[in-house]
């Protein structure tokens, strides 16, 4: 069962930096660029669904937070 939630997180937090990235990329925005990008490429190293879920969230509220 924990294969198939983090299959499911993974695509969920990379379909959400993938539309970061764009956007951050048009708008010229490095932080939520940069956001994007992580939440593409971290999925493929974390090993525990609760650690992929926090951290994607904390990576998901950032650009939020810090408007740089």
């Amino acid at each position: 069962m924990e294969i198939e939630s983090m299959l499911l997180w993974g695509i969920l937090l990379a379909s959400v930096g993938l539309g970061y990235f764009m956007y951050g990329r048009k708008q010229q925005l490095l932080i939520t660029k940069y956001c994007g990008l992580s939440l593409i490429v971290f999925p493929y190293f974390v090993p525990d669904v609760y650690w992929l879920v926090g951290i994607g969230a904390a990576l998901v509220a950032l650009p939020y937070f810090l408007r740089i």
